[in-house]
């Protein structure tokens, strides 16, 4: 973390001999630096998130001890009352304690709100939507990360729950092809976004993980073995995919150089020859996609996710029955050439720079 010498000397350094007139507000900018210093280590954060939902758990243990199941009107007040609560805890207080307790009463009043409309003898549709409605007011009104992330997943999972309630089961390719490009457009386009309003700026990190954790669970359902998904339609997210990737390639030539135009297209023809095999398996693509856009902007986070469902994807694919072993080799051997020939590429590109 910087202290305010090595801020002084930052500013310092900005105030050249042709930007004498520029100004900063230097008690802003310690206070600033300050705030954000003030927070507890990581792991003290991660504690804290599991002890609020083991909190939870037993909370909701009690409560169910002490007959409030089979009150409809108290599980719909009790919930209601829980996630107000913990919104309002939240806005008032920005500390690590009552970032935990707003979560644990978020997490808890959801679930009660939930119960208490099932046993109103409410479809599925209906309280998917409107547990899809609560999260998004809760990420508009709340400026907590993990609300924001749990919002994200409440959101991305109630509309996974509508197509697999309605067992439009293809409507997923939808799913998977939007989110693709709305993770690509969050990625290449922070700057942007997080300078359109301040809001922005806090929900920014949580959304963006949580976008990659929504996009990853489509990817999972496409794979899934206990649903029917048609293999007439894998093309839909593949192709999408695919073109998101060929265009994070062209972000990638700015970063590594590569202004020539033969270059561009010869490596776009090997990519999208070497592509082509994942049409069956979007997944494989998808996590691709995900790497590509973490190591753009190196996020380390989401490229550890994306490397480990990378992984986890080609297992699934190797042991998928539906395809021949040749199939799955093509599939194998052609990005494995992938991630060789992007590693001595970038690693390539990266020490001619650092030699100029």
């Amino acid at each position: 973390m910087r202290n305010r010498e090595e801020i002084k000397e930052m500013l310092d350094y900005f105030r050249t001999p042709e930007n004498k007139e520029l100004k900063f507000d230097e008690e802003a900018i310690f206070v600033a630096y300050e705030k954000r210093d003030d927070h507890q280590s990581l792991a003290v954060k991660i504690l804290s998130v599991f002890g609020g939902i083991l909190a939870s758990l037993a909370f909701l243990g009690f409560l169910f001890i002490t007959g409030l199941y089979d009150s409809t009107s108290g599980l719909l007040i009790s919930g209601m009352l829980l996630i107000i609560g913990g919104m309002f805890i939240n806005t008032m207080y920005n500390t690590i304690i009552f970032d935990t307790v707003s979560v644990s009463s978020h997490t808890i009043g959801l679930v009660l709100l939930a119960l208490g409309l099932f046993k109103m003898e409410m479809t599925e549709n209906t309280v998917s939507l409107i547990c899809i409605l609560i999260a998004a007011v809760s990420l508009v009104i709340v400026r907590s990360y993990i609300i924001a992330f749990i919002s994200v997943l409440i959101i991305s999972g109630g509309i996974i729950t509508l197509i697999a309630s309605n067992h439009n089961f293809d409507l997923i390719h939808l799913y998977t092809s939007l989110l693709a490009i709305m993770v690509t457009a969050v990625f290449l386009k922070e700057a942007k976004i997080i300078s359109l309003h301040p809001a922005f700026s806090k929900l920014y990190d949580p959304v963006r993980i949580g976008l990659i954790f929504s996009f990853l669970a489509g990817l999972i359902f496409l794979g899934n073995d206990f649903i029917e998904i048609s293999g007439d339609y894998l093309w839909i997210s593949s192709v999408v995919i695919i073109l998101t990737i060929m265009y994070v390639l062209s972000r990638l030539f700015e970063v590594l150089n590569i202004s020539q135009t033969t270059q561009k297209a010869g490596i776009y023809i090997v990519i999208v020859a070497l592509l082509l095999p994942t049409i069956l398996s979007p997944a494989i693509s998808g996590a691709i996609l995900i790497i590509l856009l973490s190591f753009l902007v190196n996020y380390k986070t989401s490229l550890a996710i994306g490397i480990m469902a990378f992984i986890y994807f080609v297992s699934r694919y190797y042991y998928d029955l539906h395809f021949t072993l040749l199939t799955k080799s093509i599939l194998l051997f052609s990005s494995g050439i992938l991630f060789l020939g992007l590693y001595l590429l970038t690693r390539k590109k990266l020490t001619s720079n650092e030699k100029v």
